[in-house]
Formats: C-alpha cells, sequence, structure tokens
C-alpha cells in the first residue's frame, strides 16, 4: 500500500511549532492548508484530516471559522477518518452538532485524564495518562450520536463518532512548545499560575506525557486500515 496522505489543517496562526510537532507524530505525507488564512482544500480525498489547535474560539465571528467547519462537516458525511486536537477537537465537535463554549477556569500545564471508554484511539494507554493541555473553551454537549472517551474535572477531553475523534489535550508537543505556550499566558492567568506551570515542565513529566502519542500511531493505523479496505471495494467493483 501507498504512504498515507493526510490533510493538516492548520489553525495555528503561523506557529512553526505546530507543523513540526505534526510532522513529526504523524506518519503520513501531510499537506497543510492554512485554514486561518481562508486556504481550505478543494477535496475531501484523503486517507485522513487532522485539524489543529490555534489561539481563536469555534464561536467566534470570524470569516474564516465557519467555512472551516463546514468543511469538516462534509469530510465526515463522506467518511473521511478525522481527529482534531484542542481547537480541532472542538471544530469537529460543532461539525457534527455539538456545542462549545468559554470555561470559567483556564486549563494549563501537565495534567491526567481518565479514559472513559476503551476506545481504539487510545489502545496501548493507560486507564489514567498524562498529558500537556491549554485551553480555556470546552465541548459541554457532545454531538448527537458521540460517545465520551476522555475527561478529566476540567470536562470532556475525547469523543468519537464513526470516523471521527477529537481530544482536548495536545499530544504533540514537545518541551520547547509546552514553555512557549505556558510563557504565552502570562497576560491572560498571571505570573503565578504560569511561573506554577514553568516549574513543573521537565522531562520526567514530558516522558510521561508520551505515553499519549500512541494515539497517534493508532490513528494511522486506522485510516491505513479504511484506505485499504476502500481499495479492496473498489479492486472488486
Amino acid at each position: 500500500m501507498e504512504r498515507l496522505r493526510f490533510g493538516l489543517l492548520q489553525a495555528a496562526h503561523d506557529d512553526p511549532n505546530t507543523t513540526r510537532n505534526f510532522r513529526r507524530e504523524l506518519d503520513a505525507d501531510l499537506v497543510e492548508f492554512d485554514v486561518n488564512n481562508g486556504n481550505l482544500p478543494p477535496t475531501t480525498e484523503f486517507d485522513a484530516l487532522v485539524v489543529t489547535g490555534s489561539r481563536a474560539s469555534v464561536y467566534w465571528d470570524k470569516d474564516w471559522i465557519g467555512p472551516l467547519v463546514d468543511y469538516v462537516g462534509r469530510a465526515a458525511a463522506d467518511g473521511v477518518p478525522i481527529l482534531g486536537i484542542c481547537y480541532g477537537h472542538q471544530v469537529v465537535a460543532e461539525a457534527l452538532g455539538g456545542r462549545v463554549s468559554g470555561m470559567d477556569d483556564f486549563e494549563l500545564g501537565y495534567n491526567e485524564i481518565e479514559q472513559v471508554d476503551d476506545d481504539p484511539l487510545f489502545a496501548g494507554m493507560g486507564e489514567a495518562f498524562t498529558v500537556f493541555t491549554s485551553h480555556g473553551d470546552s465541548v459541554i454537549e457532545l454531538p448527537p450520536g458521540a460517545e465520551l472517551i476522555a475527561r478529566n474535572e476540567y470536562g470532556v477531553h475525547g469523543f468519537r463518532r464513526d470516523h471521527c475523534w477529537g481530544v482536548q489535550f495536545h499530544p504533540e508537543y514537545d518541551i520547547e512548545t509546552a514553555r512557549e505556550i505556558a510563557e504565552s499566558k502570562r497576560e491572560r492567568l498571571g505570573d503565578e499560575q504560569v511561573d506554577r506551570v514553568l516549574s513543573e515542565i521537565s522531562s520526567e513529566q514530558y516522558d510521561a506525557a508520551c505515553e499519549a502519542k500512541q494515539l497517534f500511531e493508532n490513528f494511522a493505523a486506522y485510516a491505513r486500515k479504511q484506505a485499504a479496505e476502500g481499495d479492496e471495494l473498489e479492486a472488486t467493483a
């Protein structure tokens, strides 16, 4: 089988960390689209799509957000496997009929997530696992027919419907990205909280969080299986 071809819907406002992190973690040829500048794929013909994080909120009145949500909804209807990360998780939820809202709090730093269901996206991972988090919005209503697959005290951290997954946390982050993201929150969260988070960013915490990177391998394996089944159907048609 040929190498997988993924569409990377890059919503991170020209952040080079995002491209570096996803290209390191995804075992596929990535075709990148700068979606916050209105650059969407002309087709949904990919082996899978990945929607990245962003400084934006999915409910903002920005001219690029509605078309992005609509595109993700069309791709889901076409049966394309989709993985949304943080903001991407919220985009997938909205595209499938869920609801996102701002939080009273902000979750930042390494935190523990609990699996709710034995979902294949988390195969090989513990029932509880460490991840880096950074979000002030959350999915408050799952899409119709979706299953909750991960959570913590801040709420929904993962869901699945059909071929689509969303995870609120950041399995792609390396230590450099975690530190930069924490520093960028000083104006919003204040020095005390940011300094505490920075003090907890260590090689030991990062090593623990690397367990969650398994979900990228699991997602690629799922996309590979779906692509192979599609090839078999075409061969027998």
